[in-house]
């Protein structure tokens, strides 16, 4: 399922998905104080572009908090009901589910993406 999986996911959503992490990242790196969270959000991006066969693990510690707090307020919150809602509207159908349940797997990361990090299985 991984290939096929991601292959059909970057075709129907997840380029979409993707670039919307380019942006916020192309934004946060117009500032120097904002570049490393723009660097992670490059990350996430690849994790958005095809997330069959990754799975996310949630670490982190003061400075990530602090972070996620700051991102939560100014990009978190678009990037998550957007994914929040895309995942909805797929999971209305049988074929979507699959679909749905990694943009609901996004839209938690979209959350609080600092401290997580992404391992392949």
């Amino acid at each position: 399922m991984g290939m096929l999986g991601n292959f059909l996911w970057f075709v129907c959503g997840g380029l979409l998905s993707g670039m919307a992490w380019i942006f916020a990242g192309c934004l946060w790196c117009v500032t120097i104080i904002g570049a490393p969270i723009g660097i992670q959000c490059f990350k996430m991006a690849e994790l958005s572009f095809f997330p069959f066969g990754k799975h996310v693990i949630y670490q982190g510690g003061a400075v990530s908090f602090l972070t996620n707090v700051l991102w939560f307020f100014l990009s978190g919150v678009e990037l998550a009901i957007g994914n929040f809602a895309i995942g909805c509207v797929l999971c209305l159908t049988i074929i979507g589910i699959p679909f749905g349940k990694q943009f609901f797997k996004i839209a938690k990361l979209s959350l609080a993406p600092f401290g997580a990090v992404i391992v392949c299985y």
